[in-house]
């Protein structure tokens, strides 16, 4: 399978006109610049976090280091409450004027969980599953990473249907690295 890097893959369409979009950190500065990208998550670790875009505000530009991992590892940043919930308030302060990408290092793991995470707040009562079947639509390779998704289910108060539906659809398909995808920021 080809993961050509500027490929967009999307699905339903949506009463706004702001998308999010999910995608690896080689592909933020083509995405911010096609996509009307307003506000930017960086989830990756801090020897690679980027600096804000000058397209960009600093406030519109969130920060998030730690390391792709599920178990605490000596040398490494473990994903926390702490990282959670400043996505969570990120996404409490997202207006819907303007799309948001969220990147990680190869698109597959931490940006789709923050995909999956940010999609999960803004469509209370939309079943996980729903929204976790339509996050492996729009990325084939998508495998959120399960301690981020294990803290923002416990944060929501979603007694596990976040981290069930995510083990649900399984380890997406391999690769180096994910392609840029979008979704709606609204489920119906």
């Amino acid at each position: 399978m080809s993961n050509e890097p500027s490929a967009v893959h999307t699905n339903e369409s949506s009463e706004y006109t702001a998308r999010i979009f999910g995608g690896p950190l080689g592909q933020v500065l083509p995405a911010i610049e096609t996509h009307n990208i307003g506000r930017l998550v960086s989830i990756i670790n801090k020897d690679t976090m980027i600096e804000t875009p000058s397209m960009l505000e600093d406030h519109q530009h969130l920060k998030l280091a730690m390391n792709d991992i599920s178990e605490p590892r000596d040398g490494l940043v473990l994903p926390s409450e702490r990282h959670v919930q400043r996505l969570i308030d990120f996404i409490d302060d997202w207006d819907l004027q303007h799309s948001m990408l969220v990147h990680c290092w190869a698109g597959v793991s931490r940006s789709t969980a923050g995909v999956f995470i940010s999609l999960c707040r803004l469509n209370d009562g939309v079943p996980e599953t729903e929204i976790a079947e339509a996050l492996r639509k729009a990325s084939p390779t998508a495998t959120p990473n399960a301690k981020l998704v294990g803290l923002a289910d416990d944060i929501m108060g979603r007694g596990g249907r976040m981290s069930d539906a995510v083990q649900m659809i399984g380890q997406g398909e391999m690769a180096f690295e994910g392609a840029v995808f979008s979704m709606p920021v609204r489920f119906k």
